[in-house]
């Protein structure tokens, strides 16, 4: 049998070749940087992919510290790429949006500056719904992505391109964003891993906000391993977000050598009903049962209000854009349309740098938010955020971790829902829950229907990325899913 290329390999097995001298991180940035240009016109998955240049000259400067016997990161000499809704310092950030085109930042958002303390190589930046409102990266001002198991489909939204990115070799990992599903669901969608840390985990300072009490920074990834090598870069307290946690990062890695014996895993009703397809959720029931092959004790059990999820989601995420996207006027941020005065410049730079969908959520949020319906929708949306956090805080009493499908379908055809609003939405019904109620949740790779992945949501309670990791981990190793990848000879390779 041959060996694989390097961009076959996730990060820990690049990180052996690196540490052992098999390979250094030239050639493996090279592979990657060479991969992308190739695959890259099929897919769209890159917004903007740097020049081979300025990849290649950091990978040499990292191989020169690595023979100089320099103390070097994690990640160092390894390809990332990232969102491009977070922030990089002279280098143009767009949010998939003409309203941002142009605009580079004077900043590194946290997670970024922690990925080059790894001595992380970045590749580029990937394509998104704009401002990571969607759930199929059509809503991109600069054109979709496909998903590489089908170049006639979704990748999933909104963090498409980075899982599209990481699904077809393109990057071993990277990293996106979580609203309502934006990492999960994606990574379903396209067969990889994707994470979502808990409220706080990781600092948002940097990440262009969507719907503040919501959005989470986490990884996409070839394996587990490699997803919690991520998070353990990103993690940690930050005292530029007042809303990240001042806990210590745990050694995650610590995680991926348990097993599941006597851990209790429930299986909430409600995430399993109205919407989600049979062969997702055979997929499912199937990676259900493996858990408790494993030794895990699973059960059924309810999350009452889970229901309302995206009833109260679709109210609270639009208000809460509504105000963030308040300030993209012209006067601060990217181009500026003409006007007579400075409404008529605010109100046609608006309506020419945002595409439908946002302005469809700014819409919806200051509906939500005007005079006389704040009780009416917004308050009350709140009220049962607060029911649905009680319910996943009850379940946790009985339960180590829930499971359930990540996505209720596989990658639907592009251009199939764009019309039908409600029926893009309900594509994140199953992973809102988790955002709601602030808690991570990991999504793991558990079948295939028609050629296309189906994911397994693994959810823990707040902080319990440990046990999530474990579970996702153990089912991986176990899995008949692990190692498979998109038909390579679709995308020409």
């Amino acid at each position: 049998m041959s060996q694989p290329a390097l961009w076959e390999l996730p990060l820990h097995a690049l990180h052996r070749l690196l540490a052992s001298g098999a390979a250094s991180a030239e050639e493996i940035c090279a592979a990657f940087w060479d991969r992308a240009t190739e695959q890259d016109p099929h897919l769209h998955a890159f917004l903007d992919l740097r020049s081979r240049e300025a990849v290649l000259a950091e990978a040499a400067a990292v191989d020169r510290a690595r023979a100089a016997g320099t103390a070097l990161g994690p990640l160092a000499g390894l390809p990332v790429a990232l969102k491009d809704n977070l922030s990089t310092a002279g280098w143009e950030t767009t949010c998939a949006s003409r309203i941002l085109r142009g605009y580079r930042p004077p900043y590194d958002a946290t997670v970024v500056a922690r990925l080059r303390e790894a001595g992380a190589v970045f590749l580029g930046k990937t394509n998104l719904d704009e401002f990571a409102m969607g759930s199929s990266t059509e809503h991109s001002a600069f054109g979709p992505t496909r998903n590489p198991w089908d170049l006639g489909r979704v990748p999933g939204g909104s963090s498409g391109g980075s899982a599209a990115a990481v699904a077809a070799g393109l990057c071993p990992a990277a990293l996106g964003s979580d609203t309502g599903g934006s990492i999960r669901q994606p990574a379903a969608l396209c067969g990889v891993v994707g994470l979502k840390p808990t409220y706080g985990r990781v600092s948002r300072y940097g990440l262009f906000a969507f719907a503040s009490s919501l959005d989470q920074i986490g990884p996409f990834a070839r394996d587990v391993a490699d997803a919690a090598t991520l998070l353990e870069a990103i993690a940690g307290p930050d005292p530029l977000d007042a809303t990240s946690a001042r806990l210590a990062v745990p050694d995650y890695s610590e995680a991926l050598q348990a097993d599941l014996s006597g851990l209790r895993i429930g299986a909430p009703r409600e995430l399993f009903g109205e919407g989600v397809e049979e062969d997702v959720r055979a997929s499912v029931a199937a990676a259900i049962d493996l858990l408790g092959e494993l030794g895990a004790n699973v059960s059924e059990c309810s999350l009452p209000h889970a229901g309302y999820s995206l009833d109260v989601y679709y109210v609270i995420a639009p208000a809460e854009a509504s105000s963030n996207l308040a300030r993209y006027d012209g006067v601060r941020y990217g181009p500026r349309a003409a006007g007579a005065d400075y409404v008529s410049q605010f109100a046609a730079t608006r309506a020419e740098g945002f595409g439908p969908e946002v302005r469809r959520r700014i819409m919806l949020g200051t509906y939500a938010l005007s005079a006389g319906y704040y009780d009416a929708y917004y308050d009350r949306a709140q009220r049962v955020r607060t029911l649905i956090r009680r319910d996943f805080a009850e379940a946790f009493e009985r339960f180590d971790a829930l499971v359930a499908p990540t996505s209720p379908t596989v990658a639907f055809p592009l251009g199939s829902r764009v019309e039908d609003p409600l029926a893009m939405y309900a594509s994140d019904i199953c992973s809102i829950p988790a955002n709601l109620a602030g808690l991570p949740a990991l999504s793991v790779p558990c079948g295939l229907s028609n050629g296309l992945p189906v994911g397994l949501q693994v959810i823990g309670p707040a902080f319990g990325e440990m046990t999530i990791l474990r579970v996702g981990a153990a089912f991986e190793q176990a899995s008949d899913f692990r190692g498979k990848r998109p038909p390579m000879a679709v995308l020409g390779g």
